[in-house]
């Protein structure tokens, strides 16, 4: 096994020629939500693979295509996928960029370009690291598989019919993928899932037009009060639920999990500075992070009623609507939930219309499996520093796919900065953020080779 500081050096010695690769994936614009440059962004993709010695290929899915790459004995005790994205989010508002989002610029140690932290520069550390093990005469006995699509920045819609029709192309022993931003303290961040989410709207009617307040006031049903009286149904003063049947099925943290909630690092005095709050919402027994990972959230997102422009408008609002927003922790689905929520909402407003605008399942794998010990040892020998192991992300991503629908374990790490600012203008990666991952992801792959899947 080549240790973390050789990989270091022959990586540095490698550097330009690994940015020039970089910014050519930069340079492409690949907007999913807006179908620019994604067929194109998937062929430059699929090159860069094959550029580093991997077998690689075009699949097509009913929307962007997937760049899909393997490498490795067939015969391999152990297979790993690896997964990624492409695609990117659009740039807007262009005016607040301080460089062109599609031609990355290097800046104070850091390149900025739309993409690069988000997730080109991540996944490029994966491929990168397969084509320097390689050239080190240290390939790892072990099967690699790529999975890069093209439309999770706008939903990876159709993720879940492309994998369940290419199961057997994707059959492994273990998934990983590299996205997000560190932690805040410069460490590395590794975790095992992500909860679910639920999208709703509720739209309730008084009369069948907006009417005069004062002719009309008194006996005629005000549509934003009926909402508003069904709201003040929904939630405890202590920020749970209530509604019936809402938290059926929830799986509480293990003692483990527990123990490494209490290990991650958490500033609660600079939190509520930084968001000027003086109190944490939620159940006071709970602490923060199982509030985030293991406590499902029932969130009101948006609320649009009568008239508040400017001057005055004395009416009685006919319609008012609410979009609500929970984060599903594992044992929930977002049908069940949106069934509760129904159920709960037709005992009040019987006619009220409920829409299910967006759902996902939660995914978890166990941090205490010989796999996931295995990418939190990798990641600790390559940055030299412990990473923050979290059980799940407060976040959502088509994790199920791989879990529930493969059956495989996930593993998450992170490797752009905390300061990113991906998905804003600005976006950026510090040259030592991109130099590390693929010093992580080498040191991953040697590691895999150790598993025992037995």
């Amino acid at each position: 096994m080549i240790h973390a500081e050789t990989l270091r050096a022959e990586v540095d010695s490698r550097f330009d020629d690994y940015l020039e690769t970089l910014f050519g994936l930069l340079r492409q614009p690949s907007i999913s939500a807006q179908g620019i440059g994604v067929d194109e962004c998937a062929e430059l993709v699929t090159q860069t693979l094959r550029d580093a010695g991997i077998d690689a290929r075009i699949l097509t899915t009913d929307g962007s295509p997937v760049a899909y790459g393997e490498v490795g004995p067939d015969d391999a005790e152990f297979t790993l996928l690896v997964y990624g994205h492409y695609d990117v989010q659009p740039p807007e508002p262009l005016e607040e960029w301080d460089s062109e989002p599609f031609e990355p610029t290097i800046r104070n140690e850091r390149i900025y370009a739309r993409g690069v932290g988000d997730n080109k520069g991540q996944f490029l550390g994966s491929i990168l690291a397969y084509k320097l093990l390689s050239e080190l005469g240290a390939a790892p006995p072990i099967k690699l598989k790529f999975l890069i699509e093209g439309e999770e920045e706008n939903g990876s819609k159709n993720l879940r019919a492309f994998v369940n029709t290419n199961r057997d192309l994707l059959s492994a022993d273990a998934f990983f993928a590299a996205d997000g931003p560190m932690h805040p303290s410069g460490r590395p961040v590794v975790f095992f899932g992500v909860r679910g989410m639920l999208a709703a709207e509720v739209k309730v009617r008084g009369a069948n037009r907006d009417l005069h307040s004062g002719n009309w006031g008194g006996p005629i049903p005000n549509g934003a009060w009926k909402l508003v009286e069904l709201l003040s149904t929904m939630r405890t003063p202590d920020g749970r639920a209530a509604i019936e049947g809402f938290y059926d099925g929830v799986t509480p943290p293990t003692e483990f999990e527990l123990k490494l909630l209490e290990e991650i690092p958490f500033d609660e005095a600079g939190t509520k500075a930084h968001l000027g709050i003086t109190e944490f919402d939620g159940p006071a027994d709970m602490s923060y992070y199982e509030k985030i990972m293991f406590q499902p959230t029932f969130t009101i997102a948006g609320i649009n009623s009568g008239y508040t422009g400017a001057g005055k408008k004395s009416v009685i609002p006919s319609e008012a609507v609410v979009r609500l927003e929970s984060r599903l922790v594992p044992g929930q689905q977002p049908d069940q939930v949106l069934e509760a929520i129904e159920q709960h909402v037709r005992m009040y407003i019987p006619d009220a219309e409920i829409t299910k605008l967006a759902g996902q399942p939660p995914s978890k794998t166990s941090p205490e499996l010989p796999v996931s010990r295995a990418a939190v040892s990798a990641m600790e020998e390559a940055y030299g520093v412990a990473p923050v192991v979290m059980p799940l992300l407060g976040a959502t991503a088509p994790n199920y796919v791989f879990t529930d629908d493969l059956g495989l374990p996930a593993i998450w790490t992170t490797y752009a900065n905390y300061d990113e600012d991906n998905h804003a203008p600005n976006e950026n990666m510090t040259l030592r953020a991109f130099r590390d991952g693929i010093v992580a992801s080498a040191v991953l792959f040697q590691r895999m080779a150790e598993v025992d899947v037995t």
